[in-house]
């Protein structure tokens, strides 16, 4: 049985709770890609370091606070304006930690405009037991944009031998191109959480699991490239399809080291195919 964590308005302490905010423009001016637009307030922060060549801007994701605490909340604001070409990624890994009664809300709106090329790369979520997670994810897509993104999830402490027995998971995708609805998702783990990870058909024991999203574009080279590089990955389930005009792929894996290695091949094969970039994803994803 999972610990007692309620809260007993007797005993319950008023904690600082975070309420980040980080927006980010990307345009296009004299053949080069500039970060303009850019607002953030605590825990978020947004570093930019040198791009290397032929490589976008990178803009990186900073959580300061080192981990977010239930009733934390994050809001990320990030566009590409026409022909704009720009990566985001994450520092490190996020951790969400066990939950007191509250809940963690990460909640990111991504704007492409026609000819932008937008790469939303996070390194993975780690969800330590107890933890209570809603995330959601809003594309607006113009027609002849493209982005690349990545979903990455773990259940629990691995190295420590902690999984994810109790808590809660919410994590909803919606993706509109030219204002219409193109895809929706919605990913919901409720106690008791043994039942979604024992069933076969559910997530199987797995330790980990993640969503590559390609929107906008060539769907059918995307999944394509992914399912070249699943073949180098025997040991990660992999799946991927194209719907309508967005290619989706699946990564459920026993080994949380093996798929963030699976994630990085089919993610590099992916954006090397549609938009003649290196395969090597941001550094910081191999520190």
């Amino acid at each position: 049985m999972p610990p007692d964590h309620t809260e007993h308005p007797t005993t319950a302490i008023r904690l600082q709770r975070g309420d980040g905010v980080g927006r980010l423009r990307f345009v296009a001016a004299g053949g080069r890609t500039q970060a303009t637009g850019l607002y953030q307030s605590d825990p978020v922060r947004f570093l930019f370091p040198v791009p290397e060549r032929g490589e976008p801007l990178p803009a990186i994701l900073v959580t300061t606070s080192g981990g977010l605490a239930a009733g934390d909340r994050i809001r990320l604001s990030l566009a590409a304006d026409t022909d704009a070409v720009a990566t985001v990624s994450t520092q490190a890994a996020e951790k969400v930690y066990r939950s007191t009664g509250a809940t963690t809300r990460f909640e990111v709106d991504i704007a492409v405009a026609a000819g932008a090329w937008l790469e939303w790369l996070p390194q993975e979520t780690i969800l330590f037991d107890g933890a209570r997670l809603a995330r959601a994810t809003r594309i607006e897509l113009a027609t002849g944009g493209r982005l690349l993104a990545i979903e990455m999830l773990v259940f629990g402490r691995r190295a420590r031998g902690e999984a994810f027995t109790y808590g809660m998971l919410r994590d909803d995708w919606r993706v509109r191109i030219d204002g219409r609805l193109a895809w929706a998702d919605a990913l919901s783990l409720e106690e008791p959480l043994a039942p979604a990870f024992a069933a076969r058909a559910g997530l199987d024991g797995a330790a980990a699991m993640a969503t590559l999203l390609l929107a906008g574009g060539d769907g059918a080279a995307a999944r394509d490239a992914v399912r070249s590089s699943a073949e180098r990955h025997p040991a990660v389930r992999i799946g991927a399809s194209v719907v309508g005009p967005v290619m989706v792929a699946r990564f459920l894996g026993n080994d949380a080291r093996a798929l963030r290695g699976a994630v990085i091949a089919a993610a590099g094969a992916v954006r090397n195919r549609l938009a003649g970039l290196s395969e090597r994803l941001p550094e910081l994803w191999y520190g």
